[in-house]
């Protein structure tokens, strides 16, 4: 069900984009967005595991600097029938995580230097065969298509802004004028919203699969539960030491929400509620002790 939405969101965000394209310029102008946001994934299918290794200071580790982690990342690798992907060290004291990469065969998992001080082994490993399944189900590629896609619709928002400043006082004299400049009033405010929440809710899907997927390659559903309620705390209490911008744009990416917020803000929160994640791991423990009694 979670692929279904994710493909249909997907399809909601491309609508979107060849919308406004239309609004803003016509057939043509609907073909122009759609090359756009086709240019504009390319960038980021090829280059933005890079860029964003290199916004958090990424240190690559081999098994030399790290034994656990890496000796940790190599088993569970091999478990999920993955290559093994690069190993990264982020300095930053809030503890989280991320994958990245364009797909299993150029893929890195990164930690903070923060989770390295408050989580065990077990939960270690689960929060890093959590990241290895992103990997495996391609979600890097498809976050970073929603995103895309998002970044699109808000970039032509925005020149539909200058259509409508330029069409304002020609469209008076026009028959019909007035509705198209109330079209790309909405386009321009509801637009971005809309997409905004698009993306927000196809990488709320893709963390839930992530979360079975990977309490599945580790084999123990608690050590993620209890790994998130650390990371959780942990997260709202020590902040990101990087911009708003970048916190932001990156947000989707880690295992848990580096950005606090509650009530609203929750709507637009990339991460689902950290309670039912938990709650989904401790129904899938029950159920796989139920199968091995």
């Amino acid at each position: 069900m979670n692929g279904l939405r994710t493909t249909i969101l997907l399809a909601l965000l491309t609508a979107l984009v060849v919308w406004i394209g239309q609004m803003v310029g016509g057939p043509q102008g609907a073909v122009m967005a759609l090359i756009f946001a086709g240019v504009m994934n390319f960038f980021s299918y090829w280059f933005s595991d890079k860029i964003v290794l290199k916004m958090y200071g990424a240190q690559e580790v081999s098994a030399a600097d790290d034994p656990e982690l890496y000796g940790i990342v190599r088993d569970l690798a091999t478990r999920g029938g993955l290559p093994m992907p690069k190993v990264y060290i982020i300095p930053e004291d809030t503890p989280n995580a991320f994958a990245t990469g364009r797909n299993p065969e150029h893929a890195a998992v990164a930690v903070t230097a923060g989770i390295r001080r408050i989580l065990n082994k077990r939960e270690l490993a689960g929060v890093l065969a959590h990241e290895l399944t992103h990997v495996k189900n391609r979600d890097i590629l498809v976050s970073s298509i929603a995103a895309t896609l998002a970044g699109a619709i808000t970039y032509l928002a925005h020149m539909a802004q200058w259509g409508m400043m330029f069409a304002g006082s020609r469209s008076r004299d026009d028959e019909g004028g007035g509705s198209n400049i109330f079209g790309l009033l909405f386009m321009m405010i509801v637009a971005p919203i809309a997409a905004m929440l698009i993306q927000m809710a196809v990488s709320r899907s893709r963390e839930y699969m992530a979360d079975t997927g990977g309490a599945k390659i580790s084999g123990d559903p608690l050590a993620l539960a209890s790994a998130l309620r650390k990371l959780h705390m942990g997260a709202q209490n020590i902040p990101l030491q990087v911009s708003d911008a970048t916190a932001s744009s990156t947000a989707h990416m880690f295992i848990v929400n580096p950005l606090s917020g509650a009530g609203l803000a929750n709507l637009f929160s990339t991460h689902p509620a950290m309670e039912e994640r938990i709650a989904r791991l401790e129904a899938m423990a029950k159920d796989m002790s139920y199968l091995h009694a």
